[in-house]
């Protein structure tokens, strides 16, 4: 019986006429044959892209998903970072062994470490805070050459002057116009010349949700309100960066650096802490988070493919997989324990150093952190100025006693 004549059998109601379906046939390719020695692409492929064999016999904070890590890093390479919370790990950890990790913002040598660290001294290479979008990288590369000038450009506070793009960076306001103006300068020469010297630059990409000027599209680290400034909504507009967006800012930051300093290797990281707060009231924050993550990791897959010595290194994936030990979250099921930290660092320095994770510190905590354990103790913490959107969670971490680690 012929295709069509099967379909008039079927539905018999069909306007092709008895005729008309003798004469059309479906012509029946040939069947493969079946070949008891052929081949397919999954049978040569190494264990880790397997589900099952990537984690069989292997102790859960054993797990390693990261196949390589790209690029070796020497004792002499200059390291530097920014972004969100993780990169402040790799600061210390590459401090802690030896590693030269740049810093372009210098302290005076007499300001103790705890001082100079709760005026954003050394968190990360140069005193910009956390920054959390590939936007906000972007335009502070043009803010420091002098290529964007925004309109919201400083804070009246009750007893002096607020950075609205680092607003968080210590814990009193600049006295005087004259020194949040100089403070500013020092500031870009340090962020010029971290992007003039470094051999390797690290990046976490911390949310897509931001807040902007709806003249000329400044990011802010926090909306305005939050940390400083005043909030209008005729004058602050809420934005949540897609895939894209994220990848052409990335890509023209790195064009920008690359300008000056064409040799340099990047290496990105996703931050593995969901929001804190999300500022879509049509989404529970948890649903929120998860938009996010999925933005960035898809683009910075992307970015991988498309600028040459840009690596991912997979930080989330450690701490959030399936695999990842269930008490690497805290109670509040947000922030990360040490222990998923030890993780993420173990295999970061098995793939990106010589001797790994068992090289031996070049400086203990007492050298690093004189003022005993509980100096020793805030180092571990990290500064995630994120976490002011939600000010009873704030205040219950202070009660608690609860750190972030990562």
């Amino acid at each position: 019986m012929s295709y069509l004549r099967h379909i008039k059998k079927l539905w018999p109601n069909t306007s092709l006429a008895p005729g008309e379906l003798d004469d059309l046939h479906l012509d029946r390719p040939t069947p493969v044959a079946f070949d008891p020695k052929a081949r397919h692409p999954y049978l040569d492929l190494p264990k880790h892209t397997f589900w099952s064999r990537s984690h069989r016999g292997v102790p859960r904070n054993e797990i390693d998903p990261v196949v390589a890590g790209g690029f070796e890093l020497k004792k002499r390479d200059k390291i530097a970072t920014a972004g969100s919370c993780f990169a402040q790990n790799i600061a210390r950890h590459l401090q802690e062994r030896g590693y030269n990790y740049l810093v372009t913002e210098q302290v005076h040598p007499i300001i103790s470490d705890s001082v100079a660290r709760d005026f954003g001294y050394g968190v990360f290479t140069a005193r910009y805070g956390n920054i959390y979008t590939a936007r906000q990288l972007l335009q502070l590369t043009q803010r420091a050459y002098g290529a964007f000038q925004p309109v919201e450009d400083c804070w009246q506070a009750r007893d002096g002057f607020l950075d609205p793009f680092r607003p968080n960076i210590q814990p009193v306001p600049f006295a005087t116009l004259d020194e949040f103006y100089q403070q500013r300068e020092i500031h870009f020469a340090a962020f010029r010349n971290m992007l003039e010297q470094a051999n390797v630059f690290v990046f976490t990409f911390g949310m897509t949700e931001a807040w902007m000027h709806r003249e000329d599209g400044a990011v802010f680290p926090l909306a305005p309100g939050v940390a400083g400034g005043v909030f209008d909504p005729a004058v602050h507009a809420f934005h949540n960066f897609t895939v894209s967006e994220t990848v052409a800012d990335f890509m023209e930051f790195v064009a920008r650096f690359r300008s000056v300093n064409p040799s340099v290797k990047i290496l990105m990281t996703v931050s593995p802490i969901p929001l804190a707060a999300t500022a879509r009231p049509d989404q529970s924050v948890i649903a929120a988070s998860s938009y996010s993550k999925a933005v960035l990791r898809v683009a910075v897959e992307e970015l991988t493919q498309k600028i040459q010595n840009c690596f991912y290194f997979p930080s989330y994936e450690i701490v959030t997989g399936h695999h990842a030990d269930e008490t690497y979250f805290k109670d509040d099921l947000r922030q990360v324990r040490r222990s998923g930290v030890e993780h993420v660092m173990k295999l970061f320095m098995r793939h990106f150093t010589t001797h790994g994770i068992d090289m031996p510190k070049r400086h203990d905590a007492a050298e690093l952190y004189p003022g005993g354990p509980d100096a020793l103790e805030g180092a571990l913490d990290v500064i995630c100025e994120e976490a002011l959107l939600d000010p009873d969670a704030a205040q219950n971490d202070v009660q608690a006693g609860e750190r972030s680690a990562l």
